[in-house]
C-alpha cells in the first residue's frame, strides 16, 4: 500500500503513537496534512524552536505532550525531531501515559524521527512507519510539472531520479534549468552527481564510477559469456518475454583473481549504477540500530534500482561467533537474507568471498543467487591476457615489445593482482635507471614475489577441491588446477 493509505489506516484503527522515519520533512508533513484533512481532524504541528502555532510549549518537549491533554475532538499531533527527547524519563513516561489515553479517543500522536531505534521502554506503544522515496509514477508527475513532455526524455530522467527524495529531485532539476534553460537528454549526469551526494551522506553505501569494462578482465570466459547472455535482462522486452530480473552472483575464489573487478565490470557493461556495501558500517552500538541500518540500505538500493549492489568479502562480514554481540550479526544476516530471497526490485547483488568455509550454509542455498562461480588462478593463456590488459593500459603504444608468452610461462600460480604488482615494480626499476621498463625487468620483479598460491597453498587447494566437487560453476574454461 502507499504511505498515505497505510497512515490513514493506522489513524482510523487508533494506533496511539506512530514514529515516522524520514528526512524529507516537508513531503511527510504534506502527506500527514492530506490524511488529517480526509479524516476531518485538526492538525497540530510542534517543533522545539517554534513550539505550536501560537508559540505554546516552545523549547519544552514535555509541555508539547501535555498540550494533548487539553485538546478535545478529533486531532492529529505532529511532533518533529522527537527521538532527541524520548530517552528522557519524564518524556518517555508521559508517552506511555498518553498511549493509554489516546486509544480511547479519535486522536493520534505522530513523531518525526531520524531513523533512531525506539527505546525498549516505548516499543510496546510506538508503531514505526517508514516514509518511502518517491515511486517512478510520482517522479514522472514531478517531471511533467517541470515541463517534460517528450516520452523518451521523461523515461530517461525518471530512471535517473529514482533513489532521490522529491526535494532533491526538485533541487537538481532546478539546477539543470538554471544552467541551460530546460531539461534535456544528458541531464542524467547532474542527477548522478546528486545521487553520489545522497549515498555519501548515508555512510552505508558507496557510489562507484563504472569505468571498468569486461575487456579489462583477462580470462574468465565462462563468467563473461554468462554476463553477456544477460545483457538485456533488465529491459522491458525481457519482462514481456517472461524473464524475471536477474538476482545476483556469488563469486568465490582466491584473493586477487578479479572478483571485485568483475563486480565493477558488470555495472559498466549493463550501464547500471554500482553501489558498494561495506557490511561493517551496518553495525551500530545501539540495540536494534544495526537492523534499522540494514533496512535503510535495502530501501535505498531498491529506490536506486535497477542497479548493482556489490558486497565485497561477504565471508568476513557474516562469519565467526556472534554470541558476543548479543545476536546482532545473526539478526542483520537474517534481515539481509530475507531481503535477498523476497526482493522484487531489479537489484543485482554481486557478493565476493575468499573463504568458502566461513560462509553460512543459508547463503549458498538456491534462490539467493542466480549462480555461484569459482574464480581460480589463471592458467598460462589467461596470464598472457592479463599481462596484455595491464601493459596495454600503461604502454599501449609499445605493447609489441613485450614477450607476453614468456611472461605468462615464467609466472606460474600468479594471480591477476600479483601480475599487476610485478608490472608496477618493473616500472620502478626502469624509472630509477631513466629508461623504459622491459620484459626482463618484469621477470626480475616476478622473481622477488612469492605468490599467495604458495604461502596459502592449503586454502588454495581446499577451494579447488570444493569447486571440483561441482558446488560452483567455473568462471574460466581453463583447467581447474594450477599449472
Amino acid at each position: 500500500m502507499a504511505f498515505g493509505t497505510d497512515l490513514e489506516l493506522f489513524l482510523r484503527a487508533r494506533y496511539p503513537i506512530i514514529a515516522i522515519g524520514a528526512l524529507a520533512e516537508e513531503e511527510v508533513e504534506a502527506e500527514i496534512t492530506a490524511v488529517a484533512k480526509r479524516l476531518g481532524r485538526s492538525l497540530y504541528v510542534w517543533d522545539f524552536v517554534e513550539g505550536y502555532s501560537q508559540g505554546a510549549a516552545k523549547r519544552n518537549p514535555l509541555q508539547a505532550l501535555e498540550f494533548l491533554d487539553k485538546t478535545e475532538g478529533g486531532a492529529v499531533f505532529l511532533l518533529k525531531d522527537f527521538d532527541r527527547f524520548w530517552e528522557d524519563v519524564a518524556v518517555s513516561r508521559k508517552l506511555r501515559n498518553l498511549a493509554r489515553r489516546l486509544k480511547q479517543l479519535p486522536q493520534n500522536l505522530i513523531l518525526l524521527v531520524t531513523g533512531k531505534t525506539v527505546p525498549e521502554f516505548l516499543r510496546e506503544v510506538v508503531t514505526v512507519l517508514d516514509f518511502p522515496l518517491p515511486s517512478a509514477d510520482r517522479i514522472r508527475q514531478e517531471l511533467q510539472t517541470f515541463g517534460v513532455r517528450e516520452q523518451d526524455l521523461l523515461e530517461e530522467l525518471t530512471r535517473a531520479c529514482q533513489g532521490l527524495s522529491l526535494e532533491r529531485i526538485r533541487r537538481v532539476l532546478s539546477l539543470a534549468i538554471a544552467d541551460h534553460g530546460e531539461l534535456r537528454h544528458g541531464d542524467g549526469q547532474l542527477i548522478l552527481a546528486e545521487k553520489r551526494q545522497t549515498i555519501r551522506q548515508t555512510e552505508i553505501l558507496d557510489f562507484f564510477p563504472d569505468t571498468t569494462g569486461l575487456e579489462d578482465i583477462g580470462g574468465l570466459e565462462n563468467l563473461k559469456e554468462w554476463l553477456l547472455r544477460r545483457g538485456n535482462a533488465f529491459s522491458d522486452r525481457a519482462r514481456q518475454y517472461g524473464i524475471p530480473y536477474p538476482r545476483g552472483l556469488l563469486l568465490v575464489g582466491i584473493q586477487g583473481t578479479g572478483k571485485s573487478l568483475t563486480a565493477k565490470a558488470i555495472a559498466h557493461h549493463w550501464s547500471l549504477p554500482l553501489l558498494r556495501l561495506d557490511v561493517g558500517r551496518l553495525f551500530a552500538g545501539l540495540v536494534g540500530e544495526s537492523e534499522a541500518r540494514t533496512r535503510q540500505m535495502t530501501q535505498l538500493a531498491e529506490a536506486m534500482a535497477p542497479c548493482v549492489l556489490w558486497v565485497d568479502e561477504i565471508d568476513k562480514a557474516f562469519s565467526g561467533d556472534s554470541r558476543g554481540d548479543g545476536g546482532t550479526t545473526n539478526r542483520v544476516f537474517a534481515t539481509f537474507l530475507t531481503w535477498m530471497a523476497e526482493k522484487t526490485a531489479p537489484v543485482f547483488v554481486v557478493a565476493t568471498a575468499n573463504n568458502i568455509r566461513a560462509l553460512p550454509p543459508e547463503l549458498l542455498r538456491k534462490g539467493r543467487f542466480d549462480e555461484i562461480f569459482f574464480v581460480g588462478l589463471p592458467n598460462q593463456e589467461e596470464r598472457a591476457q592479463i599481462f596484455a590488459v595491464h601493459l596495454n593500459r600503461v604502454r599501449g603504444y609499445n605493447l609489441r615489445n613485450y614477450d607476453l608468452d614468456r611472461l605468462a610461462y615464467e609466472t606460474p600460480n600468479f594471480s591477476g593482482a600479483e601480475i599487476e604488482q610485478v608490472i608496477i615494480e618493473a616500472m620502478h626499476i626502469g624509472f630509477s635507471q631513466n629508461r623504459d621498463f622491459t620484459t626482463e625487468d618484469i621477470l626480475e620483479a616476478a622473481s622477488q614475489v612469492v605468490p599467495l598460491a604458495q604461502t596459502a597453498s592449503g586454502e588454495v587447494e581446499y577451494l579447488q577441491e570444493w569447486a571440483k566437487s561441482g558446488k560452483a560453476r567455473l568462471a574460466s574454461r581453463s583447467a581447474l588446477f594450477r599449472d
